[in-house]
């Protein structure tokens, strides 16, 4: 036996483990989040826009610029014109060189003295610099930049092998171009001619474009990674406050899905005030009605079994005696015996029948709205034509002026009131009234059924409503109830969501008295 469930608790984890590492909401939740992350991404993509835009209007100041020197060389005199190249490249930044219309040089801002467009060897950079070279070819790569030729010295005199002279020369007007230097960074050159005289180009390494790229670049970079950082912790920590409870709580449905509801306590997460706490507490009440409906089975099953085997001990008694006894008298005695109790089992086999069905009946029992008044009225005129005993009076005061329709199942509330109307009947003393009224009571309906017999004392009026507890009259014969009607008509109350109490007359006169309370049919 300990084998056994030692055996069943294993499978019973393994099976919970598999069930639960399956599919896991940790994976998504960061799933989700990182997505929305890699959408911000996308602003690395954006900053090559953004260089090309600071590009485009560094090529447009490049050109004004080197309008304006021609238009200052083309009024300088020859002795004059280096010293104003010298000046202009010095004060500029920039590298001007001063061809005439064959291409021959005549004057270079570099020859003069003046080193001011020195490309970088990238062999040479630190690893800082090779790195960020890395990241703008990658990024480059990615987002499908065009690339920039590359940026190469052309002999002394072959001023005719640059694009800018040679379409300045042509088209006598400037013009521009963007080159690539080993290091990556932009390089503009520009020419315009000068009249008279030749072309005037300029070329200028622009570093700080790239500068001011991989700087928003890296401010960019350090608040996705902290962002990113802060996502996950907070993915990790939604995933922690969502997928172990819910964990938790499936765990315990497994086990009491595998028949250990009498061990499981399903947390109940009394802290947790939002839609899993709720979950929580409806599971807990669940498993909670459970344990009490399974409670209620076994105790139902002990007490058929107890109901049962009293009429079968007399009969099974009375069928003994028959076979020695010879007197005629005694032997119709012993034979009325056998048929009381032959009637008394087949009517408690046909209560608890009933009894037994009654639930699963009324969860497959489509509610309608229908007058509860009628129903009552017409079980009065139905017993009223079979006969009232004893002279006892029916009286129902129906209220005017207010609803008495409900919803449920009129079959089912019928033998509630044809209980209470028969039990009323039982305990009438002869000549008796049996009041029936009814009243509205907020979103419920109140129905009293009130007799004038001895009443039930207050420490039974819970148990009146037990399986099997009867307490009858004096004058009626043993076993003609089965002590089943008022445990069924509270199941049925019960299962139109309303209920069903006995009290102490309002008048204090002797007599019981029967409450129903159902919810009206307008606002159910």
């Amino acid at each position: 036996m300990a084998r056994a469930i030692a055996s069943r608790m294993n499978d019973e984890h393994d099976l919970a483990l598999r069930w639960s590492g399956r599919v896991s909401l940790t994976p998504r939740i960061l799933a989700v989040n990182i997505f929305a992350l890699a959408l911000l991404c996308g602003g690395f993509f954006y900053l090559d826009s953004y260089r090309s835009r600071i590009v485009d209007n560094r090529v447009e100041q490049t050109s004004r610029e080197v309008r304006l020197i021609a238009q200052a060389l083309a009024s300088a005199t020859d002795k004059r014109r280096d010293l104003l190249v010298l000046s202009l490249a010095r004060d500029m930044g920039t590298r001007i060189r001063l061809y005439d219309p064959q291409g021959k040089l005549l004057s270079d801002s570099r020859e003069l003295g003046l080193r001011n467009l020195v490309l970088r060897d990238p062999d040479k950079d630190p690893m800082g610099q090779t790195i960020a070279r890395f990241l703008d070819a990658v990024i480059d790569k990615v987002a499908g930049a065009d690339r920039a030729p590359l940026y190469r010295e052309r002999p002394r005199d072959a001023g005719l092998d640059w694009p800018d002279v040679r379409t300045a020369l042509e088209t006598h007007a400037a013009a521009a171009s963007v080159w690539r230097a080993p290091d990556r960074t932009p390089v503009i050159t520009a020419a315009a001619p000068i009249t008279g005289l030749g072309v005037v180009m300029t070329a200028v390494n622009a570093r700080d474009i790239t500068q001011t790229v991989r700087i928003e670049r890296y401010r960019l970079g350090v608040v996705l990674g902290i962002v990113s950082l802060v996502s996950v912790l907070l993915s990790l920590f939604l995933a922690r406050t969502i997928v172990r409870p819910l964990r938790r709580l499936a765990l315990a449905a497994i086990r009491v899905r595998l028949g250990r509801a009498r061990e499981v306590v399903v947390p109940r997460l009394p802290e947790r005030r939002d839609e899993i706490g709720m979950l929580a507490r409806a599971l807990s009440d669940m498993s909670g009605a459970l344990r009490a409906r399974i409670d209620a089975t076994e105790t139902f099953a002990a007490d058929v079994t107890h109901e049962l085997k009293n009429p079968l001990a007399s009969l099974r008694s009375a069928v003994e005696g028959l076979s020695t006894v010879k007197d005629p008298g005694l032997r119709d005695q012993l034979l009325d015996i056998v048929r009381d109790d032959v009637h008394r089992l087949d009517r408690l086999i046909t209560d608890i029948s009933e009894a037994s069905r009654i639930d699963a009946q009324l969860s497959r029992t489509t509610f309608e709205p229908f007058d509860l008044g009628d129903l009552i009225a017409a079980l009065i005129g139905q017993r009223e034509t079979r006969g009232v005993p004893e002279e006892i009076r029916l009286r129902f005061d129906r209220p005017h002026g207010q609803s008495m329709e409900v919803m449920g199942d009129p079959t089912r509330l019928e033998r509630v009131f044809e209980n209470l109307i028969e039990n009323a009947l039982s305990f009438s003393p002869p000549g008796g009234l049996i009041a029936i009224s009814a009243e509205e009571e907020g979103d419920t309906l109140a129905i009293w059924v009130e007799d004038e017999g001895p009443g039930v004392p207050e420490e039974a009026r819970e148990a009146v409503f037990r399986r099997f507890h009867s307490v009858r009259p004096s004058s009626e014969a043993f076993g003609q109830h089965s002590g089943l009607g008022l445990a069924i008509a509270r199941t049925i109350v019960e299962g139109h969501q309303g209920s069903i109490i006995v009290e102490s007359r309002e008048d204090r006169s002797q007599g019981a008295r029967f409450v129903v309370r159902l919810p009206l049919a307008a606002r159910a």
